[in-house]
């Protein structure tokens, strides 16, 4: 579809319907949920085990075709656990998967089909032993990991740094860098002059964000009718 002609009102009906979706399927998976976390078409989020967290603000973005998947698995001596920190964005595809712990700052981005994963899953000579060996990893906070990067078990990130696209990240990774590659080094640091604006920086007052954002839907789709979105839907043109 070239434009989005959902009026005020069908929007809101969405909005309502995620919303219960979260709070009927999705907050009882979850050992907590900060207020004003937002989950796009919350049905494709796929959370399996216990002890997942999510902090305040937390934003997961999902479709069809690319679920997020959250997994901790418990067997023998290993419990895996999950936390997702305050004014995080989770995008389309990201799979996160834990039998020791995998901790992500504040403010963080995870792009899309990023893979996190502190363990090995089998084990190195006897393949028939799952888990294998297990090694936490953190992010800091305002890390980015780009699209399908993947960050292996006992990895630390340092704040505000940068994985491109495509990485496989081995080794720990400073604070204030940019890093990529197959395995990701450092390719230069952040310029300490230039002021870095977060996530928190928008998303921290949720009860006024979310006054602003209703009060632009319903500007943005004030011309938005029924019969038009209707008409997008059953006989699409390339004007509209």
């Amino acid at each position: 579809m070239r434009d989005d002609h959902r009026p005020y009102s069908l929007k809101v009906a969405l909005a309502r319907i995620e919303a219960f979706w979260v709070n009927r399927f999705i907050r009882p998976q979850l050992d907590s949920l900060g207020r004003h976390s937002m989950i796009m078409k919350p049905w494709f989020l796929k959370l399996y085990g216990r002890n997942i967290h999510f902090g305040e603000s937390v934003h997961v973005i999902t479709a069809k075709d690319r679920t997020v998947r959250l997994t901790t698995w418990a067997m023998n001596e290993h419990q895996g656990e999950i936390h997702v920190g305050a004014f995080v964005l989770l995008c389309p595809g990201v799979r996160i998967d834990s039998a020791s712990a995998v901790t992500i700052g504040e403010s963080s981005m995870i792009a899309a089909g990023a893979y996190l994963t502190d363990a090995d899953w089998h084990d190195i000579y006897d393949r028939t032993q799952a888990i294998g060996r297990t090694s936490p990893v953190t992010l800091g906070n305002n890390v980015w990991i780009g699209d399908g990067a993947i960050v292996c078990k006992g990895v630390s990130i340092g704040d505000n740094s940068i994985i491109g696209a495509g990485s496989v990240v081995t080794q720990d990774i400073p604070s204030n860098v940019i890093a990529a590659g197959n395995p990701a080094k450092v390719l230069r640091p952040l310029d300490p002059e230039q002021p870095l604006t977060t996530r928190r920086s928008l998303l921290e007052d949720g009860d006024a964000l979310a006054a602003q954002m209703d009060s632009l839907e319903r500007w943005a789709r004030a011309d938005k009718t029924w019969p038009t979105w209707l008409r997008s839907i059953i006989a699409p043109t390339n004007k509209h």
